[in-house]
């Protein structure tokens, strides 16, 4: 997609020092509060951001409303957003100046991303797709029950709104939307096709002489497409009692399904065989969070640049209210392979902002840390370090502050079974656990037994990865606490106490759970390299008091997570057993009704577990996917079936 860039507002008038008043928004389809009383969720999409200012009156329009939608959504465009201190300053004299200094604060950086941005408790949601129209209406997946098209428009631009543009506005509208347009004589035309007609009585008959207003409809198809079969288990409205999952697995998987399913208004069963959450990997002293780099950009590095910000934006008032232990805005790579020429020439081709990357030439890196290094590395402002402990319970508290959540630790899940209507959790004495409408299988490496027991022919390219971390004393001889976050053949952080982890090893095909010696060795071999620790002679003998701790991840052959509906593997025979049979995409492929996976996160869980779990809760409740639709084929377990000659390797 092509790269956004910060679109001055128009100035304050000459002479003084603050911004002019905010003009009133022209009518839209959210004047009329009526559409989203006694809804779960109201969905608008808004065509062109702007200044802002249609969200912000949404928004306060919806804090005055009493009987207001429980869950407000706003999904906007646009390639010229305005800056943060813009922003505050547009509305400083405006109805709702505190609610433009709330979004100025979280106003992300101009990258061709979409921003996810948290409002009262996130209740209130404002998805900013920055980049052109025409790269993000084919991208967004949504129902929209409301749409802005280009408000402040005076006529409906032939070129942006082309037919393929038309078209593809009218898939991303629910039945019944209200329409907002350029009161412009050609609109209704237009229009038409899509199957938009006028809102009666309200709506008025362009004509030459009325160009400049705004013209209301309602989104009318004549046809509607039947959904892919990803999607065709998934009622449209669930009542209350419905809105139900069970979650197995309480490490960074499961607390963050958890919370992405609060905020679409799911309670959760939360089921784990440890005590207490964030018992096994999860349970380490801290873990790196961070975006990558790659130049050309590439569907990865979206993924973990989208990961990151999220989980930054989530966790900075977590770690500025001592809740969650961690550092977050910066976090440094080095890359020895480069040097500053050969790393400007990628930055200016990528063309992000310097506020997500940049790069540090050795002597920075030095002063930045606080280490002597020989090398320079990527700077990245979405990175830092968390404790995935603290991380993971503040997640479920947030989630309890919007709905129940019922913990149910010390449980073996030994297997599913759907009962028609249900799924039923089951323990080794085949005891009923717990039931729900949908379960999400967050439970690392053993999620590929239990979907054994719905599919014994069902294999997830998952694979476990012994890692061993070592804990340096504060008060080791020659220790160099990092001032922050670092990584090059190991990463090292400094921990609250003085404690400085270091690590990890990454050993494939090995169940020892002992902590090793040479484990040890070789993580203080590379904190050497970075200049953390005095390097160890040959045969010296290690520190005292080092602590160790051991834990397998689950990777995936691509290294992405594994996040959306199981595949039903008998109807997917059927189906390429039919000539000319549609499979060539992962929506095409059938799902078992109600089974998810959230698991595959790998090395980098503290990073995509939060973007995880809302993309998990999209693809259960039917909200607007928080990617963009390549990225979502891209994590859906689906994709391991994609290839010609069918199941993934592992299987049997």
């Amino acid at each position: 997609m092509s790269l956004p860039s910060f679109a001055p507002i128009s100035p304050a008038p000459a002479g003084s020092r603050t911004a002019a008043p905010a003009a009133s928004a022209p009518p839209g389809p959210l004047d009329r509060p009526e559409a989203w009383r006694g809804r779960l969720r109201f969905v608008r999409l808004d065509t062109r951001f702007g200044t802002g200012q249609r969200f912000l009156r949404t928004w306060q329009a919806w804090r005055d409303d009493p009987q207001r939608c429980e869950r407000l959504i706003v999904v906007a465009i646009d390639d010229r957003p305005p800056a943060p201190e813009d922003l505050a300053l547009r509305h400083a004299h405006s109805p709702w100046s505190a609610l433009a200094q709330q979004l100025a604060a979280v106003w992300p950086a101009p990258t061709p991303d979409l921003h996810l941005l948290d409002f009262e408790g996130g209740r209130v949601q404002l998805m900013l797709a920055l980049g052109t129209l025409a790269e993000w209406l084919p991208a967004l997946q949504l129902q929209a029950d409301a749409v802005e098209i280009d408000a402040g428009a005076q006529t409906l631009d032939a070129d942006r709104w082309n037919d393929e543009a038309l078209r593809r506005l009218g898939r991303l509208m629910a039945p019944g939307a209200t329409v907002d347009a350029p009161l412009d004589p050609a609109t209704p035309g237009r229009l038409a096709p899509v199957g938009i007609e006028p809102s009666l009585p309200s709506s008025p008959v362009p004509t030459d002489a009325t160009t400049g207003g705004r013209w209301t409809g309602r989104h009318a198809p004549r046809f509607v497409a039947p959904r892919p079969r990803a999607l065709a288990h998934r009622p449209d409205d669930q009542p209350p009692e419905a809105r139900h999952a069970l979650v197995i697995g309480a490490g960074l998987a499961g607390c963050a399904a958890v919370h992405g399913l609060a905020l679409q208004g799911w309670h959760s069963t939360l089921v784990d065989r440890l005590e207490a959450p964030a018992g096994a990997t999860s349970g380490n002293a801290g873990g790196l969070y961070h975006a990558i780099f790659n130049s050309p950009d590439s569907l990865h590095a979206r993924w973990f640049r989208a990961a990151a910000a999220l989980t930054q934006q989530l966790a900075r008032p977590w770690i500025d209210a001592g809740r969650v232990a961690g550092q977050a805005g910066r976090f440094l790579r080095l890359e020895p392979r480069l040097d500053g020429e050969r790393a400007a020439a990628q930055l200016e081709r990528a063309g992000l902002p310097r506020e997500v990357v940049r790069w540090w030439g050795a002597g920075c890196a030095a002063r930045a840390t606080t280490l002597a290094l020989a090398h320079g590395g990527w700077c990245f402002g979405l990175g830092g370090w968390l404790s995935p402990g603290d991380h993971c319970r503040a997640l479920l508290a947030a989630a309890q502050a919007l709905v129940p959540v019922h913990w149910q630790g010390g449980t073996t899940i030994a297997r599913l079974a759907h009962d028609g209507h249900q799924w039923q959790a089951f323990d080794a004495d085949d005891r009923l656990v717990a039931r729900a409408p949908v379960v999400v299988l967050a439970s690392a490496l053993d999620t590929p037994r239990l979907l054994a027991t719905v599919q014994p022919q069902q294999a997830l390219p998952l694979s476990a990865v012994r890692g061993q971390t070592t804990l340096l004393p504060a008060d080791l001889p020659g220790l160099q606490a990092p001032r922050w976050p670092l990584s090059g053949q190991g990463y090292a952080l400094r921990l609250p106490d003085g404690r400085v982890l270091i690590g990890a090893t990454t050993r494939h095909h090995d169940d020892d759970p002992a902590v090793r010696e040479a484990d040890h060795r070789h993580n203080l071999q590379r904190a050497a390299a970075l200049g953390v620790v005095p390097a160890l002679a040959d045969g010296q003998a290690l520190p005292a008091d080092l602590g160790g701790r051991v834990g397998w991840r689950a990777g995936t052959p691509d290294r992405l997570p594994l996040v959306g509906p199981v595949v039903d593997l008998q109807a997917l025979a059927a189906l390429r057993a039919l000539p000319r049979e549609r499979l060539h995409t992962p929506a095409h492929l059938p799902r078992l009704p109600g089974l998810h996976t959230l698991t595959g996160l790998g090395s980098r869980g503290i990073t995509s577990a939060a973007l995880a779990g809302r993309l998990l809760a999209a693809w259960v409740t039917g909200a607007p996917m928080p990617v963009e639709q390549r990225l979502q084929d891209a994590l859906d377990p689906a994709r391991a079936w994609m290839r010609p000659a069918g199941p993934p390797p592992g299987s049997s």
